[in-house]
């Protein structure tokens, strides 16, 4: 709050006031990982609480942030088998104490939105997705394969989870959602309303290339809803050479699916991607995400993106012009749309124009203004 004085900018926020950032948690790195480190570079003063932090499997410059744990991170396997906690989480948010600050800014897809605030601090809550393992529950063990044993574990907490949930979004100030889909999602579950933002993108770290090769590209962590098997059967069948970037729990299963134009890369280090990105034929994103940052970066690259019709991509991806869309999840259908695309008849212009529209500055830009908006008295 400015109190009638001038407003100042520091990195983002005004700089009158006492901001602290909310997480779920940091034990891996994914797209809400990359949103809070734009948020913690825009307010690097802001103390980041969360309920657990693995020290010695994130970024080590994260070690220069006050990051400040719940009781969970002292509880034993937590950093590595978070989600057999999952009943904890709702306590665990609870028992922050938030007095004296202004602005309180949670990056949620878990249960971060649940922390208590006091009525003269403002709560923002940037939503990824209302809980997906509370409101989506069979979806998300149907695609994470999860065992009888946590099924079993979390079924009978399923109920009060979902009531408090709901209970909680009644806590936070003002929602922003990541994409139309997410906006519904929030209007449907939570009963509140929503403006979208998009997720940042730094597209200026890619650009497109001279050569373009024969391969085409997927890259991401290798888990099973992304639906990558699908994607392995169909180049199995069309015999065109396929690179996979990343790594996951589910690296073993796909390898022994995998036939011989499928090569795993495993982790590609940040100076490599853009260039692997900029000589693909087109990347291919099989999956149904949220939002989906990978194909930003792909067309910021000046490469065409041949996806799901489902989720983010339908906001991001334009057919015909930066890319083309399969509507069902199978191997018939994936081949149809590689088969009939086109990858040299779409401009390079016109893709890297369209991934500009999610850069990393616009992000900013729209936060700020949403935020003084908010806070102004």
């Amino acid at each position: 709050m400015n109190n009638g004085m001038p407003i100042v900018h520091y990195s983002l926020f005004v700089v009158d006031m006492k901001v602290a950032l909310v997480h779920d948690w940091l034990n891996q790195i994914g797209g809400a990982e990359d949103v809070l480190e734009v948020l913690v570079s825009m307010q690097p003063q802001a103390p980041v609480y969360t309920s657990l932090y693995w020290k010695k499997g994130m970024p080590s410059h994260w070690q220069e942030w006050d990051i400040r744990t719940s009781y969970i991170d002292r509880l034993p396997m937590s950093r590595k088998w978070q989600r057999f906690y999952f009943p904890l989480y709702p306590h665990a948010f609870e028992q922050f104490d938030f007095r004296g600050y202004d602005l309180v800014l949670s990056n949620k897809s878990g249960f971060c939105h649940g922390i208590i605030t006091q009525p003269e601090t403002t709560h923002i809550c940037y939503c990824l997705t209302p809980t997906r393992y509370v409101w989506r529950y069979h979806q998300y063990a149907e695609q994470e394969n999860l065992g009888w044993v946590t099924r079993m574990g979390l079924s009978p907490f399923l109920t009060f989870l979902r009531q408090w949930d709901r209970m909680a979004a009644d806590r936070v100030d003002h929602f922003i959602a990541i994409s139309a889909e997410i906006q519904r999602r929030i209007a449907k579950v939570y009963r509140r309303e929503s403006v979208i933002i998009y997720p940042p993108v730094e597209t200026t770290r890619f650009e497109p290339s001279n050569r373009v090769d024969a391969y085409y590209l997927m890259v991401g962590r290798l888990v099973p809803y992304r639906r990558i098997d699908l994607l392995i059967e169909a180049f199995n069948v069309m015999k065109r050479p396929l690179l996979i970037a990343g790594s996951g729990r589910d690296r073993d299963r796909l390898e022994a699916m995998a036939g011989p134009t499928v090569q795993f890369l495993g982790y590609v280090p940040d100076d490599e991607l853009p260039d692997l990105l900029a000589r693909c034929r087109a990347f291919m994103f099989p999956g149904e995400e949220d939002f989906g940052i990978a194909p930003i970066q792909a067309m910021a690259a000046g490469r065409p993106v041949i996806a799901y019709a489902a989720g983010g991509a339908l906001e991001t991806i334009v057919e015909g012009e930066t890319g083309t869309f399969f509507h069902e999840q199978s191997v018939e259908a994936i081949v149809a749309a590689v088969e009939g695309f086109d990858a040299g008849s779409v401009k390079t212009a016109v893709i890297r124009k369209q991934a500009e529209k999610f850069d990393t500055a616009v992000f900013k830009g729209k936060l700020t203004r949403f935020i003084e908006q908010k806070m102004d008295p």
